[in-house]
This record gives C-alpha cells, sequence and structure tokens, in this order.
C-alpha cells in the first residue's frame, strides 16, 4: 500500500468520527472518544502497509483533515 492510499484511507475513517465530535461538547467523554478511536486502526494500518515511522506526521495531517471534514458535513 502507498503512502497516498492509506492516507487517504485514514482521512475516511475519521470522517464519521469529526461528525460525531462536532456535535459533542469539547472535551467531553463523546468527544475524546471520537478523537481517539481512529487512532489504533491507523496505527495497524500504518504497520500492515510496511511504512516506517516516517510517515507518522503525514498520518496525523491525514486524521486532523478527516475531523475537520467530518465537523464541517454536519453543519
Amino acid at each position: 500500500m502507498s503512502i497516498n492510499e492509506l492516507m487517504l484511507i485514514v482521512f475516511l475513517i475519521n470522517i464519521p468520527f469529526g461528525y460525531i465530535r462536532s456535535n459533542a461538547e469539547k472535551f467531553s467523554r463523546k468527544w475524546m472518544m471520537a478523537v481517539h478511536i481512529p487512532v489504533p486502526f491507523v496505527f495497524l494500518l500504518r504497520i500492515f502497509s510496511g511504512l516506517n515511522w516516517t510517515v507518522i506526521p503525514l498520518l496525523v495531517l491525514s486524521d486532523v483533515a478527516g475531523q475537520i471534514a467530518g465537523g464541517k458535513l454536519r453543519k
């Protein structure tokens, strides 16, 4: 799996969580869960794709972009 494919998958995984997060009170349990539940999936995807730790900043950007896009869908 290439880094571009992985970034797209991470982005798509985070859209529904961003949607949920945008309706939760900031720093509530629901908000924290919506932010942190996708992280283990992203970690496992990176490990199984065979990419090393140097791609983590790009995956974090994809993660944040997916959260923002999901939040904008609600509005």
